[in-house]
């Protein structure tokens, strides 16, 4: 793959180069600033921030497998208030050129416009990803990406409450993602982030004579190489039908697998799993990108 520029434009700005930290991962940037300079990468995602604050899930909530990982963490977080007066302007001081990405989580249409709502004047935030596609939500196990109609109203409430673009975070186990895109496209959505992990389970093996769940919950989302193939397709198959901006997120580990996403399409690319195994893999691969890209 031929790179013409090592930086790319997209929603309105520059990132420096196109590796993200994906939301989950890293927190609000301080609980990994002292291992990574947060400031060499594209951008970092936070984690999912909620009307109210989250406890999460009941522990264990991740569980490593041959194939990657599974977590169940149940989108805790300190809230949109303590975001708003503590994380964000925490990031304003110290990003310079790393931008900030911030997803948001409800548990019915109204909590992502009362996020929305409340951080949009912070001009430290690039874009809203909206994390429609957890299963941990008060639909219960239907995702607000299961249905477009609900899909579109949500997306065209924060669009009336903001300019700062809307980044839909989709998952792969709809039946019609394309179609789905082109749905919250229509209702005011500026880009995608694909995927979001998708549903599994291991068991443990080794207390007492019953097999259980490795997770508290019983049951979490599967992420790490498995998903890299399965992320590729969904980021090719949402820009070629919606033409708009992709950020590619599943599986990826080596700068070849952001290749990966690049040539299907995708503008920007987030890593996760992988970050979790060594916090380094972030920077080291923006470094390559900026190096060899």
């Amino acid at each position: 793959m031929t790179i013409v520029s090592k930086s790319v434009s997209v929603f309105h700005t520059t990132f420096q180069n196109p590796i993200l930290l994906a939301a989950g991962t890293a927190g609000f940037g301080r609980e990994v600033a002292r291992v990574v300079d947060l400031d060499r990468l594209g951008g970092i995602v936070t984690k999912a921030v909620s009307p109210e604050p989250r406890d999460g899930n009941a522990a264990p909530r991740v569980a490593e497998f041959s194939g990657g990982m599974l977590n169940a963490v149940g989108l805790a977080n300190p809230g949109v208030e303590h975001v708003a007066q503590h994380e964000l302007p925490w990031l304003a001081e110290h990003l310079s050129r790393a931008r900030v990405l911030v997803n948001v989580v409800g548990f019915s249409t109204g909590d992502f416009a009362a996020v929305v709502r409340r951080l949009a004047a912070h001009e430290i935030i690039t874009a809203f990803e909206l994390n429609v596609s957890c299963p941990n939500t008060a639909r219960g196990n239907e995702e607000f990406s299961a249905d477009k109609n609900v899909l579109a109203d949500l997306i065209a409430r924060c669009r009336d409450l903001t300019d700062t673009p809307l980044v839909v975070k989709l998952p792969p186990t709809i039946t019609d993602l394309p179609g789905t895109a082109a749905a919250a496209a229509e209702a005011g959505a500026d880009g995608f982030t694909v995927i979001n992990t998708i549903p599994g389970t291991v068991y443990r093996f080794d207390r007492g004579e019953r097999p259980e769940p490795r997770l508290g919950l019983g049951k979490g989302g599967v992420s790490g190489p498995a998903l890299l193939a399965v992320g590729v397709l969904a980021a090719r198959e949402v820009r070629q039908r919606t033409g708009l901006p992709v950020i590619g997120v599943g599986g990826v580990c080596t700068i070849e697998d952001v290749l990966q996403y690049l040539a299907a399409g995708a503008a920007l690319v987030g890593v996760g799993t992988a970050s979790f195994a060594d916090p380094r893999v972030p920077q080291r691969l923006a470094e390559q990108w900026s190096r060899d890209g």
